[in-house]
């Protein structure tokens, strides 16, 4: 009886053991993640990358890991135009299946899935804020984005009337979508009037609809849907093969 209360005492011992070595080397080892994604990502700080699953050191032998999950804060994302980009905010992905090569000089994730937002103010930069002419003395132009409820978002514009400005701007609710995985679309579901004037749709669309590519996202990972929220629009994300390092 006494040499089964040593065993059990001794497996007791080894097992919190083997519990505090395998947080260490799975903290250790969400540093060093951390680290290599800031730098192949060029990212302006450290982003959070938390490895799930336990134990941690049985995944390593495997060669692959269950889950990681990366939290990425302004994220600089590009447009088509390469002098312009766009700032993401608390951009999140979920990866599963993250295989690494022997060296952990890379990681590819089977699968990822994730959330984002792009402030109304980041996104008002692709609308037409400049005043443009929309027909023989009107102009008009993008003053402002906002919630405008039920997943819409609100469009504020300014025109001017032969060289008078309208005295209340006018709102537009549009609906916004992803489309070929890369833009975000913004459209108007019913035309707004400037005065008493009368403007073709397609003169008064472009100033009320603009779209915004949104590229070289991390890991190559694509926009999946988009709905207007109080501070800005959220995203969801996807995609397959996603490589987080090398």
């Amino acid at each position: 009886m006494r040499a089964l209360r040593i065993l059990l005492v001794v497996v007791v011992i080894l097992g919190g053991l083997f519990v505090i070595v395998d947080r260490v080397a799975v903290n250790f080892a969400e540093g060093e993640a951390a680290d290599r994604l800031r730098t192949s990502e060029n990212l302006a700080s450290t982003p959070d990358v938390s490895i799930k699953g336990f134990p941690f050191l049985t995944q390593v032998a495997s060669g692959s890991l269950d889950e990681v999950e990366v939290g990425i804060q302004d994220y600089e994302a590009g447009t088509g135009d390469g002098a312009q980009r766009i700032r993401i905010a608390d951009l999140r992905a979920d990866m599963k299946g993250v295989e690494f090569s022997g060296d952990y000089s890379s990681a590819t994730a089977q699968s990822a899935t994730g959330s984002a937002t792009i402030s109304y103010d980041e996104l008002l930069k692709t609308a037409k804020s400049e005043p443009t002419q929309v027909a023989p003395g009107v102009t008009a132009n993008v003053v402002g984005l906002s919630d405008g409820g039920n997943g819409k978002i609100k469009v504020r514009v300014e025109a001017t009337v032969l060289g008078a400005k309208l005295p209340e701007p006018v709102f537009v609710l549009s609906s916004v979508k992803v489309v070929d995985g890369d833009t975000v679309r913004v459209k108007a579901d019913a035309l707004p009037k400037f005065g008493s004037v009368s403007l073709p749709e397609s003169r008064v669309r472009k100033i009320t609809d603009f779209q915004q590519k949104i590229d070289g996202l991390p890991g190559g990972i694509k926009l999946d849907k988009v709905e207007a929220g109080q501070d800005g629009v959220h995203i969801t994300v996807k995609g397959s093969e996603v490589r987080l390092v090398g």
